[in-house]
């Protein structure tokens, strides 16, 4: 077994136990609680949802921890809600479960940018949504971060009548109380189901009502399931337990008609090598050069990689390595990081040609990122390194195709911009635990700073002395590196996943299947630089 392997495989386990914290947040005692009210917890419903012997790939599961938030929450495990993608009858479908374990499944900023993250992929890949709702509402005493603003409370339903409108299905599971604008997400439904003394919706609650009316009310009578399916016409089906309940939301969708691929789909094989050999290529050390085209072989079929302008300008053009890949018999584009993976003119005018090609052919395109930035001085300034950068994150934006990026190493400055980081709305993204995104590493950084911080104290005739240039520079690093960590990137949204190396095939083929249900529309570029 390798040092790498051995590294990253225990790498692999702190990730393994951070998942565990939010799929488990209340541990065995909260699952007891969901047991004596009849409820079974949110993951559990999901895997009876979707088709059996299929697999329900959860997104943004480390989001909410280290936020800290009013009330001395440092941590909302999941965010409060678990969102992802399975097949329900054969079909893709986006699954949103508020997780009434992680504080009532009330919805805080963070809960917000998951759920919306969520809708913006149903709405970008055409996918059908059902949300399994047991909400407190919004978190009060953050009314003014989660209420009135665009991207708040109200935008989850603005999305649900979008979304409708266009023909994706919008079907809510209501298996708890939804109250105040939470109620809209079963009124606003395409259908809804409500199950017996279980779930409740209303505009306002009890207290509310007693407060406003003098009205003395169960919450069954002003809103549970027999009001609604039968008296308001709110809701749509009348259930008498979850497991009824789910059964129906299956037999609703039942009636979607089979989704097909935009592209033509291969028969499917297995890489020639190991997919787990993506522990041993990968450098423990993140400045280490790594073999893009091995990175490659372990997630294509057969190993088999069409590489185009492979001897193009070696030593430089050679930093990006583009060409052609099938995964699971998907035709993919690839542009991915190489050698020491700094882009120089050459690798960035090779990489917005082939992301321009790919548009042509409406081929799907794949970002592998490993690099620390763009080449920077005199000679790369006078090559046009920034003429050339500057297509190259042209062509990234343009692109007109799905695009995924997964990140295996540095993914620092503009480089995150050219190889379609966050900002240039990829389909999907995923970071591996190698994977460092901040604007430049934190030792570059402890360097920057600590010559602005140096020149400052001299200023002030105080100079600093070597032991305090020192703890300065440990201090920065440690921010800086903390900040672009994984974790830290999965808590506040900055990636759709942290994967395991041996996870990445499975995920990508899931990805560009799911993005790959709408058809691919032509190319349109701005004006480039020659």
């Amino acid at each position: 077994m390798t040092e790498n392997r051995i590294f990253w495989e225990n790498e692999e386990k702190t990730l393994d136990e951070r998942l565990a914290q939010a799929m488990f947040p209340g541990g065995p005692k909260a699952v007891e609680a969901l047991t004596r009210q009849g409820k079974k917890p949110v993951r559990q419903l999901i895997q009876m949802l979707v088709d059996p012997e299929t697999r329900f790939y959860e997104l943004s599961s480390l989001a909410g921890f280290g936020v800290n938030y009013p009330g001395n929450i440092k941590d909302v495990p999941g965010g409060g809600v678990v969102t992802g993608i399975g097949k329900i009858n054969g079909n893709w479908t986006m699954i949103f479960a508020n997780d009434s374990q992680v504080k009532a499944g009330s919805y805080f900023p963070i809960t917000l940018k998951k759920h919306m993250r969520a809708q913006a992929i149903a709405e970008q890949c055409g996918l059908n949504c059902v949300y399994i709702a047991d909400s407190g509402g919004a978190f009060l005493p953050m009314q003014a971060d989660v209420f009135p603003d665009d991207g708040h409370f109200g935008s989850m339903f603005y999305n649900m009548a979008r979304m409708s409108a266009m023909g994706l299905k919008q079907i809510t599971l209501s298996t708890g109380g939804n109250t105040a604008g939470g109620a809209y997400i079963v009124f606003m439904a395409c259908q809804s189901i409500m199950i017996e003394n279980m779930s409740y919706s209303f505009l306002g609650g009890p207290p509310l009502v007693k407060m406003a009316t003098g009205e003395v009310i169960s919450a069954e009578d002003l809103g549970g399931a027999r009001v609604h399916t039968q008296i308001s016409g709110g809701a749509d089906h009348f259930c008498r337990n979850q497991a009824e309940a789910i059964s129906r939301v299956r037999d609703i969708l039942s009636m979607e008609p089979p989704q097909s691929l935009s592209i033509q789909r291969y028969p499917e094989c297995p890489p020639a090598v190991s997919a787990t050999s993506l522990y041993d290529i990968l450098p423990e050390a993140l400045n280490k050069s790594i073999d893009g085209r091995s990175v490659i072989r372990a997630i294509a079929d057969e190993s088999i990689f069409h590489e185009y302008k492979h001897d193009y300008a070696p030593g430089r053009g050679d930093n990006i390595i583009t060409g052609k890949i099938r995964i699971k018999g998907i035709p993919v584009g690839v542009v991915a990081s190489n050698s020491v993976s700094i882009i120089f003119a050459e690798s960035a005018r090779k990489a917005a040609e082939w992301i321009v090609r790919c548009s042509q052919e409406k081929i799907p395109l794949l970002f592998v990122q490993n690099a620390p930035g763009y080449m920077v001085g005199s000679e790369s300034e006078h090559a046009g390194i920034g003429k050339y950068g500057s297509n190259m994150v042209r062509a990234v934006s343009c692109a007109q195709v799905p695009r995924i990026q997964l990140v295996i190493g540095p993914d620092n400055g503009a480089a995150n911009y050219g190889m379609c980081g966050r900002g240039y709305k990829p389909n999907f993204l995923f970071h591996t635990m190698r994977s460092r995104t901040g604007v430049m590493s934190g030792r570059s950084a402890a360097g920057v700073l600590l010559s602005i911080e140096t020149q400052k104290r001299a200023r002030k005739e105080d100079p600093m002395s070597p032991e305090e240039k020192a703890a300065f520079q440990e201090k920065m690093i440690a921010k800086y590196d903390g900040e672009a960590h994984p974790f830290y990137c999965a808590s506040r949204l900055l990636s759709d996943a942290v994967l395991k190396f041996s996870d990445v095939r499975d995920w990508l083929a899931m990805a560009f299947e799911v993005s790959l249900l709408r058809p691919i529309g032509d190319p349109a570029f701005g004006n480039f630089r020659f």
